[in-house]
């Protein structure tokens, strides 16, 4: 039977990310409007790192450091000492966008997106992906909220959320463009929405389906073969881990910069056991340094 169970009691603003290392055997996961990253250890102690300003994810690096995405800006973070090294800074000439979802593919380069924080009528936001060398380039524009980025278990397929509650499927070269976009699961057509998103061992993406309370399981056919109803209303990303990766950590929202909930759960961590799936290691982000 699938058991859902809240991991302390803790509560977050705008939980997403959720990011397994498996070299650490830990959980790596972002609070965007308190520009907190949080790391769960076994032993379920938490620690929190205050970016102090607003965080849209990250991705670990060797030598206790992640690359991160913060309001504007990529940066390199120690958690020895809690120093932050400038990577660049993004669509700076654009007030009303900052960055948001981001993941490693199975190369290591990061591909992280950026969100509209209001205006949507006219997207402006973007996807990029940057290499070992640090080079930054636009992969995807014409993007509202970037979303649920992740990659088939051989990394030839890229799966994203634009913001337009679809997820879209691209042929994924490491070094190349996206070509063959094409609608991989419409959300309308099950009246929800996905947010962050993960695959398994098997090639199923599992996603939060913000717009209907729950988790989703989608076959690489882009069926919904699975629904599971969650304690809260906005359940936000997803992310397999513990030792052997068939756990399902899922963050969620208490506030979005949007709306509010009054839930007495929201925007706590959760883990979902005895689901019949696993998931696979993320790579951790690779740079020439």
């Amino acid at each position: 039977m699938i058991k859902i169970e809240q991991i302390s009691n803790l509560r977050n603003q705008l939980g997403e990310g959720p990011l397994w290392d498996e070299q650490l055997q830990c959980l790596f996961w972002v609070d965007s409007l308190k520009g907190e990253i949080l790391r769960l250890e076994t032993n379920g102690r938490i620690d929190r790192y205050n970016m102090r300003e607003m965080i849209g994810s990250l991705a670990i690096k060797d030598n206790n450091t992640a690359i991160i995405a913060l309001r504007k800006g990529l940066h390199f973070f120690s958690f020895s000492n809690q120093s932050l090294k400038k990577i660049c800074d993004l669509e700076k000439d654009q007030f009303d966008t900052r960055f948001n979802d981001g993941k490693t593919d199975r190369q290591g380069n990061f591909i992280v997106g950026t969100m509209c924080m209001k205006y949507r009528k006219n997207p402006r936001a973007a996807l990029y992906r940057i290499n070992r060398e640090l080079k930054i380039e636009v992969i995807e524009k014409d993007v509202i909220v970037a979303n649920g980025p992740c990659f088939s278990p051989d990394g030839t397929v890229f799966y994203f959320n634009d913001g337009r509650r679809r997820i879209l499927a691209y042929d994924y070269d490491p070094k190349g463009a996206l070509t063959n976009k094409r609608i991989f699961f419409d959300g309308r057509a099950y009246g929800t929405s996905s947010d962050g998103a993960t695959v398994d061992a098997d090639g199923n993406v599992w996603t939060a389906l913000t717009g209907s309370q729950e988790i989703g399981c989608i076959s690489p056919s882009g069926n919904l073969t699975t629904r599971i109803s969650m304690p809260v209303k906005l359940p936000s990303s997803v992310i397999f881990g513990g030792p052997n990766l068939d756990e399902l950590f899922v963050t969620s929202i208490k506030n979005s910069g949007n709306r509010v909930s009054s839930e007495y759960l929201a925007g706590s961590l959760f883990r979902i056991k005895n689901l019949g799936a696993r998931g696979i290691a993320e790579t951790r982000f690779k740079d020439s340094s």
